[in-house]
């Protein structure tokens, strides 16, 4: 896939446009979120890194979604308050899109299909579990379930990307993190 992540337009929560350079960092961890899903105790992970690496370089940048299980479902006011309330976010939580399937964002598309395998958890028990409920579906590249991660360098590449149950601060993800920072 030859587009280029850093040309790929997204509005944040104010409905602004933005590309991914617009942040000026030394890295990116690019994951779909939502707030009604056994994984959205993530955010309290994706925080910690942030509030660790921010200073360092690292820009987090979440997008809500609603595609498994309908588990986002709010207005984009409504994610807002609640990752400012439940779990004082402060890196940017941008305009809920869609990451899978029919209308999916150019973005996700375009991450998806440059980046097509994810490091795996050492128990696989949690993709198990979905595949045992018929949970995952498509292509085997397409996004898997909500808090799949990906982690860019600075010029928009991307490094790695995370099965949904890779805890944020989990070493597989902060050791290539320290590489490129």
């Amino acid at each position: 896939m030859s587009t280029n992540l850093n040309t790929i337009q997204f509005k944040d929560a104010k409905g602004l446009t933005k590309t991914i350079p617009d942040f000026n960092a030394k890295a990116y961890l690019i994951v779909n979120v939502a707030s009604k899903c056994g994984l959205t105790p993530q955010y309290e992970g994706l925080q910690k890194l942030y509030s660790e690496y921010k200073d360092k370089g690292l820009e987090i940048l979440a997008f809500p979604a609603n595609e498994f299980l309908g588990q986002e479902p709010g207005s984009n006011e409504e994610i807002q308050q609640f990752c400012s309330l439940e779990y004082n976010v402060t890196f940017p939580v941008n305009e809920k899109i869609i990451v899978k399937g029919e209308g999916q964002h150019p973005l996700y598309k375009a991450l998806t299909e440059t980046k097509k395998d994810a490091v795996r958890n050492d128990k696989p028990d949690f993709e198990q579990l979905l595949t045992s409920k018929g949970l995952i579906t498509g292509q085997e590249h397409d996004i898997h379930w909500n808090f799949e991660k990906f982690l860019l360098n600075s010029n928009g590449e991307i490094v790695e990307r995370y099965f949904p149950d890779i805890a944020p601060t989990d070493e597989k993800i902060t050791s290539k993190l320290n590489e490129i920072l």
